[in-house]
């Protein structure tokens, strides 16, 4: 029993610092305050690596370092970047991820996850980005939909796809629930 716990806590802690790196792996888009970010493509493993439980406490840990000011977080840091236009994004990731992680089933499939990702964690992701775009910009919801949507529906798609075909081997090799 210490040994799963000791696992678990090893795969929490890989997949917190996963998302710490990937989040500088990112570009900005001249239309939007949102980062294109591998984060996203991080996410995705954390939840098919780990339990809902465990995915959301990953993220919240993610979320809590950013928000004391450690440099976790592309595009600024602390609660400003939590509190910003973008802010949404961060906040969906918590239920997008842990229902990502829910929805995966107990065998890894690459179909299952990526259709998973696409049709739970990606609409979720949006849907907070784009109220935040919303209420802090003062914009109406085909602006917002410009700013926090279209740019990114094919980059979510490739590391959506990418994040489902990584997960399912790393699945394999490392076990989970």
């Amino acid at each position: 029993m210490q040994k799963d716990k000791i696992r678990d806590l090893t795969k929490m802690s890989m997949c917190v610092a996963l998302c710490c790196v990937t989040a500088y792996i990112s570009f900005p888009l001249p239309f939007t305050p949102g980062l294109v970010t591998a984060l996203t493509f991080a996410l995705s493993l954390t939840a098919y690596l780990l339990t809902p439980r465990q995915t959301f406490t990953v993220i919240l840990i993610y979320i809590l370092l950013g928000a004391v000011g450690l440099p976790v977080f592309a595009g600024g840091q602390g609660l400003s970047r939590l509190l910003g236009p973008a802010g949404g994004f961060y906040f969906a990731w918590l239920f997008a991820y842990a229902a990502l992680s829910f929805a995966k089933g107990a065998t890894p499939n690459f179909k299952r996850y990526l259709s998973a990702n696409i049709l739970i964690a990606v609409p979720i992701t949006y849907l907070g980005g784009l109220i935040s775009m919303m209420l802090v910009l003062d914009v109406d919801i085909f602006e917002a939909l410009t700013m926090a949507v279209l740019p990114f529906i094919p980059g979510d798609i490739l590391k959506a796809t990418a994040a489902a075909f990584l997960g399912v081997k790393l699945q394999k090799v490392l076990g989970g629930r």
